[in-house]
């Protein structure tokens, strides 16, 4: 990001129009708790990294929130964390595969999703 103090009102414009995006993908309520903690001068660099580099399994819920929100389906969602799995490894991919489930129970339960594949298998 620039540090460029002309440029300051179109970060600003750019930053409200991705937080609208935000808010309609994962909900107010995951916004607002994220936008509560604040930053720092100390704590700036790294949620600069994180947002630029690293988004990883804390956020993989907030993704597949969105993703259901946008219209995936769950077999979509699960074929892509099978796909991924073969670059990221299984540890990772059995980690995305009990995020994913346990997304998707926290949404039935709450009314937002009908779970399509979540029957127990013998």
């Amino acid at each position: 990001m620039s540090t460029d103090p002309a440029l300051t009102p179109l970060h600003q414009k750019l930053f409200e129009e991705g937080l609208k995006v935000r808010r309609e993908v994962v909900g107010n309520e995951y916004v607002d708790r994220a936008l509560a903690g604040g930053s720092t001068e100390f704590s700036r660099a790294g949620q600069e990294l994180v947002t630029e580099f690293c988004w990883g399994a804390p956020e993989l819920a907030v993704h597949i929130r969105g993703a259901i929100n946008n219209g995936l389906t769950e077999v979509e969602i699960r074929e892509a964390i099978l796909h991924a799995t073969t670059y990221c490894g299984v540890p990772a991919g059995v980690d995305a595969m009990k995020t994913a489930e346990r997304v998707l129970n926290e949404m039935e339960e709450k009314g937002e999703h009908k779970r399509e594949l979540g029957k127990r298998v013998a």
